[in-house]
């Protein structure tokens, strides 16, 4: 019983890391896609929106915790 058990801590943590990799590169697309919108004086507002909830993705991903205890 105790070979499942690491197997399920395994996975746990790798299904973990690609959470926040995902969300990271989910942060990095929503800044490039706010600067595109940033260039043009119409759509600066939304792009600046856009751009820095992307920053905040991308921060969070990179300082979240792994070890949250429940």
């Amino acid at each position: 019983m105790e070979g499942a058990v690491s197997h399920i801590s395994a996975l746990k943590q790798f299904v973990d890391f690609f959470e926040h990799a995902a969300f990271g590169l989910a942060g990095l697309a929503l800044m490039v896609v706010g600067l595109a919108l940033g260039v043009t004086m119409v759509m600066l507002p939304a792009g600046l929106v856009i751009g820095l909830s992307g920053f905040a993705m991308l921060v969070a991903s990179l300082f979240a915790r792994f070890d949250q205890r429940q």
